[in-house]
């Protein structure tokens, strides 16, 4: 009698034991799968940080090339805008090759090489991204990003020549002068209250609202022509 209580015991201490293992095997198979959740998210949200500072990068190289066509000298001291973003990659208006971008840049944020393209009276003032993806950047910018603050969409994220040409627009605007009103094509900014000009809207003393036209890709052939 005494030897059955005696594996009876045992028998209760086994399957007690058991029941620990069990339990610790789930909670660390919990535990890893919440290490390993968080370690994804830690590395999107790394990923995400790095394609915005590519994007920031880019975004200057398109404003310096814009500038860069804007401030060549035509005839009688004349400046323009390019008609087009194939006009950065070989300038036209003057004998020989001349580039003001050397390299067609795909959006790190949409992985094509698709821009939206601001423009002034049909010309090109600036560029921004299609992606309507929420940025993880919110402040901190170099001072000819400032507007980029508090901005709920990438493709709020627009730059022009000069840096703040939609700031001084806006306040001739605030101020009664009569001025030009930008046309936001391929989307983005200009289908979003972005803080600047929505859908529709138009600066005093202008009778066409802002446009939104779908933009081609910005091909690769497009350099070698």
């Amino acid at each position: 009698m005494a030897v059955h209580t005696q594996h009876s015991s045992f028998r209760s201490i086994r399957r007690c034991e058991a029941g620990f293992a069990y339990l610790w095997v789930l909670f660390l198979v919990a535990f890893l799968g919440l290490s390993l959740t968080a370690a994804v998210e830690v590395d999107a949200t790394n990923v995400q940080r790095e394609r915005e500072k590519e994007l920031l990068s880019i975004g200057r190289q398109f404003r310096v090339a814009i500038g860069r066509y804007y401030e060549t000298q035509l005839t009688a001291g004349r400046r323009e805008y390019p008609a087009e973003l194939a006009d950065l990659l070989r300038d036209k208006r003057v004998p020989g090759i001349k580039r003001h971008l050397r390299q067609v840049f795909v959006d790190p944020m949409t992985g094509k090489s698709e821009w939206g393209v601001i423009k002034i009276g049909g010309r090109i003032v600036g560029v921004h991204s299609l992606s309507e993806k929420s940025p993880i950047k919110q402040d901190g910018f170099e001072a000819d990003n400032t507007n980029l603050r508090g901005k709920k969409k990438y493709s709020d994220w627009v730059f022009t020549y000069p840096a703040d040409l939609i700031v001084q627009l806006e306040a001739g605007s605030n101020r009664g002068q009569v001025g030009l009103s930008p046309s936001y094509e391929g989307g983005g900014a200009g289908q979003v209250n972005s803080g600047l000009l929505s859908q529709g809207q138009v600066i005093p003393g202008q009778q066409n609202p802002a446009q939104v036209i779908p933009v081609p890709p910005f091909r690769q052939n497009e350099v070698n022509r």
